[in-house]
């Protein structure tokens, strides 16, 4: 079956909302919500087809718009490569123009149905905020982390790693379990670095690219992660199913001093047509997020970075 080239627009307000539209009666999957978008026609960028798109579905202007993730879906009808790309800013005012409704919705509490088929996964890949903090208690001593990571929960973060491999067992399952219990008060979630049978008092697992290369299933948990350093590890992520990955080092970090990162070119290579969310890493602070988006990442993680107030 030859596959169907697609673009859709995550079109995202500032308070995390996204824009779907219900199909019309007359036609495949009438009254079903989708993100708006369409065909890629022939001699077409993605890119040039989600902003004729989109002033054919809605009458407004793209401004900015990032590659996100690009899925591969089989309908009874066809075979769809869908690029999916994060609309920022736009212009001009939003029209039904061909839906026969549309709504503002929330990755957490969709209340329209039902979507089509192709949908679950990004709804799953919109509910990760967009920015990934990574312990460092080893450095700082526990008591320091958990007060560190308290001021960032409070100023909004949602998403930790806790990545202490390097204290005693007995010191790091009681850091755990005051980490989660933390997180957990403040609705946000908390995956442990490699050791599955933590893993299992938090949200999940954030697999290292080692043991990653070693698995030939996905864990049993509800949120897998893993770290990935080129095409190979994260072509290993794809095969697993995890939920997102971590692609770095971009930039020479403190804890590498000297070893040049893949930079934002690289970066954007490996990940052009990736199908999973995709966390940058390595030097990174909150103003490169864009930077970070605008070669396809689906936001930034940090270690040291990730405990500043400015951080999050």
């Amino acid at each position: 079956m030859k596959i169907v080239e697609v673009a859709a627009a995550v079109i995202l307000r500032p308070d995390g909302s996204f824009l779907l539209g219900r199909r019309p009666a007359a036609g495949i999957y009438a009254g079903y919500w989708e993100f708006p978008g369409g065909k890629v026609e022939k001699g077409e960028s993605p890119r040039d087809a989600l902003s004729r798109e989109l002033q054919e579905e809605l009458g407004i202007s793209v401004e900015t718009a990032y590659p996100w993730i690009t899925r591969e879906f089989v309908y009874p009808h066809a075979h769809v490569r869908l690029h999916f790309f994060r609309v920022l800013r736009w212009s001009g005012e939003l029209r039904d123009l061909q839906h026969d409704a549309l709504e503002w919705q929330h990755a957490d509490k969709v209340t329209v149905s039902p979507l089509l088929p192709a949908n679950a996964p990004v709804l799953a890949a919109l509910a990760l905020p967009d920015f990934y903090a990574i312990s460092h208690a080893s450095e700082i001593g526990a008591e320091n982390q958990l007060k560190a990571l308290t001021k960032a929960l409070e100023t909004g973060l949602r998403l930790v790693q806790l990545r202490e491999t390097r204290i005693k067992a007995s010191e790091r399952t009681a850091f755990v379990s005051a980490a989660v219990r933390l997180c957990h008060s403040f609705s946000a979630r908390v995956l442990v670095n490699s050791d599955l049978e933590l893993a299992a008092t938090a949200d999940g697992v954030h697999l290292t690219a080692a043991q990653l290369m070693t698995l030939s299933a996905r864990p049993d948990l509800p949120l897998v992660a893993a770290s990935c350093h080129d095409a190979r590890e994260l072509a290993q992520a794809c095969r697993l199913g995890v939920d997102f990955v971590v692609l770095g080092p971009v930039k020479e970090t403190g804890s590498h001093p000297g070893q040049i990162g893949m930079g934002w070119e690289n970066f954007a290579q490996l990940v052009e047509d990736y199908p999973l969310p995709v966390f940058a890493l390595g030097g990174l602070v909150s103003a490169d997020k864009e930077s970070a988006q605008a070669a396809g990442a689906h936001g930034i993680a940090a270690i040291r970075a990730a405990w500043c107030r400015s951080a999050t």
